[in-house]
């Protein structure tokens, strides 16, 4: 347990936060990175307990329960990644701005991340899905199907913008047909055919002239007008990602850990 407690530590200073918040340094309390340790090496102890390759892992880190919705942000906990054992492999958004890219971090660093709470949603793919995952993540594939054009509530069947929850749900896609990994467009194609389908969220007009005016990383225009001018902002959550893996693949495995 010490060692592993120490290979938590190590991984946190190894691979330093980028996550989608103002570039300000700001010290963990000394209660809060122990409550991430210790919610990261429940995690760990839970991927390395189930046999997973890849899986797929949800952190609460706002309170978005007005929306009806508990997780914030999804990844891939990657067993065998090149540079450490059980990664993790998203998108972030780059310091509140409209940019993202693809980070690689352990998975101290993932729940140090100023969360509204320590908990974890781990979702086991199939090993046939696994594989293909995995696959993905080893190659160009994961870049294909990243956007740098970031915005929070970018619409799924867009490729204006993208959001973080999108680039999982794309690259998943990608993995599961190789039609799908030709490019973004292919991926959003095959998820309409195969019936994925977008949390609906209401933002009304005030709403969305503030944000658009105030936050540089939140975009309606790639929504369609009727929707939007209804006040109906369809994107990519966590919980729509998972229910659309949950029911593709009968043999996911679901583990929730606090």
């Amino acid at each position: 347990m010490k060692r592993l407690f120490a290979a938590l530590i190590l991984s946190c200073a190894i691979f330093p936060a980028h996550a989608g918040r103002a570039c300000e340094t700001r010290p963990a309390s000394a209660a809060t990175f122990v409550s991430a340790m210790q919610v990261a090496e429940k995690t760990r102890a839970a991927l390395e307990a189930s046999g997973a390759q890849v899986a797929l892992l949800a952190r609460v880190g706002q309170d978005l329960s007005s929306y009806g919705l508990r997780y914030s942000h999804l990844a891939f906990a990657w067993r065998d990644h090149p540079q450490g054992r059980w990664l993790v492999v998203h998108e972030l958004n780059r310091c509140g701005t409209d940019a993202s890219a693809l980070f690689n971090e352990g998975l101290a660093n993932f729940f140090l991340d100023d969360l509204f709470a320590f908990e974890a949603k781990i979702v086991v793919p199939s090993p046939e899905s696994q594989a293909r995952i995995a696959q993905a993540l080893s190659s160009p594939v994961a870049s294909r199907m990243h956007s740098p054009r970031y915005n929070m509530l970018a619409f799924p069947f867009s490729t204006m913008y993208q959001n973080s929850n999108q680039w999982v749900l794309e690259t998943y896609a990608a993995s599961s047909d190789p039609l799908a990994a030709a490019s973004r467009t292919a991926a959003q194609g095959w998820l309409k055919l195969a019936g994925y389908q977008p949390k609906a969220i209401r933002v009304w007009t005030g709403k969305r002239l503030g944000a658009r005016m105030f936050t540089v990383n939140i975009s309606f225009d790639d929504h369609p007008l009727g929707r939007r001018m209804a006040g109906q902002i369809d994107t990519v959550t966590v919980e729509s990602v998972l229910d659309f893996v949950k029911r593709r693949d009968p043999q996911a495995r679901e583990i929730l850990v606090r």
